[in-house]
């Protein structure tokens, strides 16, 4: 585990290689999992608010789904959660024309119609953050939808907090994320002493 801050960082988000590749897995953290993806009560409005720009990328049982139901939901844990259509889909994805489960609010981030990008919760995927009164604990959550990315990943050489740069700046700030730099770092250094010596 790192310490930085109030945050405890479990060592396997900077050992870990990891990149999303959506060739093989076809967006599947978008449709798996038996809640939807979790939201701040900030983000929630954000959404509603933005619907509009990003209603049209939607299929219309989905579209029927948000205007029937809401934006958010409470799940059985008591989160808030985006909602999910019959199969387990989030109710804000689609599946675009190379048949990848995609993001319609990303998608409208990306056409530069909002900007905001998307809930930070699936922008850290697969990295889950749990709040506790005196400390954040930062995870790395290991599912078999992701095998293809820890594939891609090792043959790329990409750590997963590397990976995941943009969100973790936009959760904790750039001068965490630097630390979290020189903490891999150092690590990493650590390993390499080790093995010469051996």
């Amino acid at each position: 585990m790192i310490e930085i801050g109030r945050t405890i960082i479990s060592r396997n988000v900077i050992e870990k290689e990891f990149r999303c590749d959506l060739r093989k897995c076809k967006g599947a953290c978008c449709i798996e999992g038996d809640s939807g993806a979790p939201l701040t009560p900030e983000e929630a409005e954000i959404i509603q608010n933005i619907y509009p720009f990003f209603k049209e990328y939607l299929p219309e049982e989905n579209i029927r789904i948000i205007e029937g139901r809401g934006f958010s939901m409470i799940d059985h844990d008591g989160d808030l959660v985006t909602p999910l259509i019959g199969n387990g889909q989030c109710v804000y994805s689609f599946y675009d024309e190379t048949g990848i489960l995609s993001c319609s609010i990303e998608k409208a981030f990306n056409n530069k119609k909002t900007n905001f990008r998307k809930p930070l919760s699936c922008h850290l995927f697969p990295v889950r953050i749990t709040e506790y009164k005196n400390f954040d604990a930062v995870n790395y959550e290991e599912l078999d939808i992701c095998k293809s990315a820890l594939v891609c990943g090792k043959s790329m050489q990409i750590p997963l907090f590397r990976f995941l740069k943009e969100p973790l700046i936009r959760k904790y700030g750039e001068e965490w994320y630097q630390e979290l730099e020189i903490a891999a770092n150092h690590i990493k250094n650590s390993k390499e002493s080790t093995f010469r010596k051996l």
